[in-house]
């Protein structure tokens, strides 16, 4: 927070005060307010981070209940404010009775600017203080999972499901449709576990003829084919202490299926050609976009192996089916192609974000990610077009999103939403959805939103 950019509300009815603060604080933006009802309303408007408030007020100045019940209700709105109230040289009593109603710190009056500039100085470093700090709390909360960008529902509660097997030996079997973030989650299986240290290898069983996949997966000794110049280690082998992730793994043909049973049975490997047993510990999570049932019904797919690759299986749903996923990874990625690409595309048109929501992502997260990459190089303007993204124009534009009357389905749907839109702001997505900055925050607590 730049010094240029602090707030300060002055809750006072003596106006020579007031000009006198306008001036000792000329480096702050400065607002003023006379009774409680005003204060109230600037303090709701503006949200500043230090007030003082006066504890004698209209309409009984001579009695403190007024700044008070000012101190009550700026806390009960917003706990983290730092108030500073200011009273007569006789009033140590309910200066400490503020204070045990939750204001920062007290001042006596007559007021001498230099001091006062201290405490709000002050005042400020503490709230900045926090403030940070909090920043840094949800920081460490906002990614559920290494690499995975999200706030939809439906990708949280498998982040969460991730975290508590990751931990355990067995192995995972992942299931979505292609550009999902298989490999992400497969990686972020490997790093949570005790194996985090060792390797991660990885083989898409689909990319390699099924002719060479043998001696990917299991290793060959030296002349044991025409090319076999030296002796290889496999990915099975490499990923010793470690794990190995099969993508693809309805596309291994039936044979090397009943050599890849073995080995999960058994844990050794013998490369081709070889005649040493050569034991192996790794850890196995495989991904596949196909019906494993389907497959095994057809005689595509060994039953047996399947059982021994599902200890638990994980079903990733498509782009489509996360709620509000697309213009939270739409922003991640513009971010991330600005800065490969030198750009400096600004944000996205609401018809943009409305295509965004509406597209149904036959190529998920992958198909995304190729729009953001051309709509940054071919974008004109500062934020992208549904032109940009090479999609149609929306019929309609929604209206601004607005929580205050909302059910809490459409909180759950509309908050993230809103904080891709202002780049996780919280004032700003605050003012966006029409709340307070603290209700904001009950409600991300209440939904369990996590912010970057």
């Amino acid at each position: 927070m730049t010094r240029e950019k602090r707030k300060l509300l002055v809750v006072d009815d003596d106006t020579g005060i007031q000009r006198q603060l306008r001036w000792s604080f000329e480096g702050y933006t400065v607002e003023v307010a006379g009774d409680r009802a005003e204060a109230m309303a600037r303090f709701r408007s503006e949200m500043p981070a230090v007030c003082t408030v006066d504890l004698g007020l209209p309409p009984n100045p001579d009695s403190p209940e007024e700044g008070f019940l000012i101190v009550e209700e700026m806390l009960r709105i917003s706990p983290e404010t730092k108030i500073i109230v200011v009273t007569g040289q006789d009033d140590r009593e309910n200066a400490l009775t503020a204070i045990g109603k939750g204001a920062y710190d007290f001042y006596h009056k007559p007021i001498d600017s230099a001091e006062l500039v201290l405490i709000i100085d002050r005042a400020y470093y503490v709230y900045e203080l926090e403030e940070e700090n909090r920043r840094l709390q949800q920081g460490r909360n906002t990614t559920p999972l290494s690499g995975i960008v999200t706030a939809a529902p439906q990708m949280l509660k498998i982040c969460r499901f991730i975290e508590k097997v990751a931990p355990n030996d067995v192995t995972v079997l992942l299931l979505g449709e292609s550009g999902t973030g298989k490999e992400l989650l497969a990686q972020a299986v490997h790093q949570l576990s005790l194996r985090k240290d060792k390797s991660f290898c990885a083989i898409n069983c689909a990319a390699i003829p099924e002719t060479l996949l043998e001696s990917e997966l299991f290793g060959h000794e030296k002349g044991a084919f025409t090319g076999a110049v030296k002796q290889t280690k496999g990915k099975i082998e490499l990923a010793d202490g470690g794990t190995l992730f099969l993508d693809e793994i309805g596309d291994v043909p039936l044979p090397l299926q009943v050599k890849l049973l073995r080995f999960l049975q058994e844990r050794v490997v013998e490369r081709i050609g070889g005649r040493q047993l050569i034991p192996v510990d790794v850890r196995i999570v495989c991904a596949t976009n196909q019906n494993l049932e389907e497959l095994m019904a057809s005689g595509g797919f060994r039953e047996d192996l399947f059982y021994r690759l599902s200890e638990i299986v994980v079903d990733i749903p498509p782009l489509r089916d996360r709620d509000g996923d697309a213009e939270v990874l739409a922003h991640s990625f513009l971010a991330k192609f600005n800065r490969q690409q030198g750009r400096n595309v600004r944000g996205f048109s609401a018809a943009a974000l409305t295509a965004l929501a509406g597209h149904p992502w036959p190529g998920n997260v992958r198909e995304l990610e190729n729009r953001l990459k051309r709509a940054v190089i071919m974008s004109d303007g500062k934020r992208i077009t549904p032109v940009d993204l090479d999609l149609a124009e929306p019929e309609s534009v929604p209206e601004v999103l607005n929580l205050a009357q909302a059910r809490e389905e459409a909180e759950r749907r509309e908050i993230p939403r809103a904080l891709s839109r202002v780049d996780g702001n919280i004032p700003r997505a605050a003012k966006l959805l029409g709340v307070s900055r603290p209700t904001l925050y009950d409600l991300l607590r209440h939904h369990d939103i996590k912010v970057e």
